[in-house]
């Protein structure tokens, strides 16, 4: 006896809708994936956190009828679907800190481009643009005010150098193949490739592995 059976005996009407199950596997794969890149990736699309939401509103509403209740196995029920919505909590939380950690350290590198920008919600991107003026203001009361003018951009990049701090591009990340495709990379011995099989676990360069990722050949672990 599964989960749902459990809920469906104290609840008739009890059903699982395969979009939230759906929902919550691409919940945890984006969430494996933000805390394993080390760069900001986009923001899920098709309104994935909207669903989430109206999910995790409605398991709240279940805990409200159901509590009260000295049934037996309406309390076990009540705690099944406590914990459950706990996990969901709990995912929507750690992913939006992972993103909002990579923002602090970047913000400037995620404004500087619309294609960076575009991988921001609308949240986000308002977040990012207050944080990084707070911060110029900051710079400016501190001791920017006391350099020349050109010489108060945080966005210089005079001489081929930027003053943006970027994400490291070049470090390892893990991947697990969704099928089998010719995996390349940079190695530490010779350079070269490897036809992966599918389910094969590969430790490569973000930047060599981040066109797999974006072609659905492999994923994140």
């Amino acid at each position: 006896m599964d989960i749902d059976d459990i809920l469906r005996e104290v609840d008739p009407t009890y059903h699982v809708v395969p979009r939230e199950r759906r929902d919550l596997q691409d919940l945890t794969r984006a969430w494996v994936a933000e805390r394993s890149a080390p760069e900001l990736l986009h923001w899920p699309a098709g309104g994935l956190f909207e669903r989430i939401h109206d999910n995790i509103k409605r398991q709240i509403e279940k805990v409200e009828e159901m509590t009260g209740d000295m049934d037996p196995k309406t309390n076990f029920a009540l705690i099944v679907i406590q914990t459950e919505l706990e996990r969901f909590r709990y995912l929507v939380r750690s992913y939006i800190r992972a993103r909002i950690a990579k923002i602090d350290r970047h913000a400037l590198h995620y404004l500087s481009t619309d294609e960076l920008r575009s991988r921001l919600s609308e949240m986000e991107l308002a977040y990012a643009t207050r944080h990084q003026a707070l911060l110029h203001d900051h710079y400016l009361a501190s001791f920017l005010s006391s350099f020349p003018p050109p010489l108060q951009n945080l966005n210089d990049t005079a001489g081929n150098i930027t003053m943006i701090d970027a994400p490291d591009l070049e470090s390892a990340v893990f991947i697990r193949l969704l099928k089998d495709t010719l995996v390349e990379g940079r190695g530490v011995d010779a350079d070269g490739a490897m036809d992966g099989r599918e389910s094969d676990i590969v430790i490569l360069r973000w930047s060599d592995a981040k066109p797999l990722i974006d072609a659905g050949s492999a994923e994140l672990v």
